[in-house]
């Protein structure tokens, strides 16, 4: 998983709220589960003007051009800024595959659904919530300016506009960390493997019968 520190990027505003993990990514993508390739089928039904399949051609889909995503001045955008109570619905693991996929790296918004956080951590996404004030501010902003783009500094907690005005957000020490050293649960558990291995053969000695066929 690619390490979080510092990133900078063109900011896309989704102004909605209660966004689902089957608006993020659609049922009928969740047959793979390699994490990668679901980035052309991120907000499907919002994206595209057809039902989308998988395995389908997107780059002949008819496109939806009202949707943010399909706005030649958000192309390229790697932060999310959208509305409260945003990924909540199912507990698919596809939904932060696919805004990682796409190309986004932190999503701003008052609130996250708590399985969609904790999903977002594990992936290397990093989901920042900010006071509803805040984003309504950064959604005009966003508006006003072509090419804004916001800075998120996770070891110091704070996202910077272009003006150069800063705000705070907090995160849990163990996700930050998680998060800054690029590690899942199973990368923070491999970190201690030559542990786990010795104790398993301790064991092997002090109770052989436990490992008979």
């Amino acid at each position: 998983m690619e390490p979080f520190s510092q990133h900078k990027g063109l900011v896309a505003p989704l102004e909605r709220s209660n966004v689902d993990t089957d608006a993020i990514i659609p049922k009928q993508f969740l047959k793979s589960i390699k994490r990668t390739g679901f980035g052309d089928n991120l907000f499907d039904e919002l994206r595209y003007l057809d039902h989308g399949e998988p395995g389908q051609d997107c780059s002949q889909r008819p496109k939806n051009p009202d949707f943010v995503l399909n706005r030649e001045r958000y192309q390229g955008a790697t932060v999310l800024l959208t509305g409260r109570n945003f990924g909540c619905g199912s507990s698919r693991e596809h939904a932060p595959w696919a805004l990682k996929d796409y190309g986004f790296r932190a999503i701003i918004a008052p609130s996250f659904a708590d399985i969609f956080y904790n999903n977002c951590i594990k992936n290397g996404l990093l989901p920042v919530a900010l006071p509803e004030e805040t984003v309504e501010r950064l959604f005009r902003e966003v508006e006003a300016q072509p090419g804004y783009e916001l800075a998120v500094d996770l070891p110091n907690q704070t996202v910077t506009t272009p003006s150069g005005e800063t705000f705070g957000f907090e995160i849990d020490g163990f996700r930050k960390h998680m998060l800054e050293q690029g590690l899942d649960e199973i990368g923070l558990t491999l970190q201690h493997a030559d542990a786990i291995r010795a104790y398993e053969e301790r064991r092997r000695q002090e109770a052989p019968w436990l490992f008979r066929a």
